[in-house]
């Protein structure tokens, strides 16, 4: 049988609204452990959970030991079955457009607001310039990895609204 077949997925509690910070120690933490962990999930929109993957359980009790957030492997495995509907990647329309305040969600800038320059439909992805960057820079990612948080656009439209 190989390796991928013998592995198991348990679920983690967490603190909620900590997932993300308990998947970035967790991930930091197995680069240095010895623990079998194969993947770490975290699910959009499930407060209080992510799941790992790991060949037994002790494994993914010894790789949660000791991260901040961390409240513990629940008692037994997780069915793929019963997770299976979270992990499929669903088209969404985006609703993105030039000059929109984004706060970029996954990479190196995660945790950024930037203002977005172009949007290339094709390739899924969005050109931004970083908002508290001293020299603009346009930094290319992932249409998925932003979110926006304000439209800059219907603001000025609002306002020119009112004055009428």
């Amino acid at each position: 049988m190989s390796e991928e077949m013998n592995t198991k997925i348990f679920a983690l509690r967490t603190a909620a609204n900590r997932e993300d910070q308990v998947v970035d120690y967790l991930m930091a933490k197995l680069e240095k452990s010895k623990a079998q962990v194969y993947a770490v999930i975290f699910p959009n929109g499930m407060r209080g959970y992510i799941f790992v993957e790991a060949a037994t359980k002790t494994d993914a009790e010894m790789a949660v030991a000791g991260v901040p957030y961390a409240r513990g492997i629940l008692g037994g495995e997780v069915a793929y079955p019963e997770i299976e509907h979270m992990l499929e990647q669903v088209k969404v329309e985006m609703n993105i457009h030039k000059g929109d305040i984004v706060e970029i969600i996954s990479g190196p800038f995660k945790r950024e607001n930037a203002k977005v320059m172009r949007i290339n439909q094709q390739k899924e992805e969005v050109v931004v310039e970083l908002l508290e960057a001293a020299v603009p820079i346009p930094i290319t990612v992932a249409m998925d990895a932003v979110k926006v948080i304000r439209r800059e656009g219907k603001a000025e439209e609002e306002e020119i609204e009112l004055k009428l």
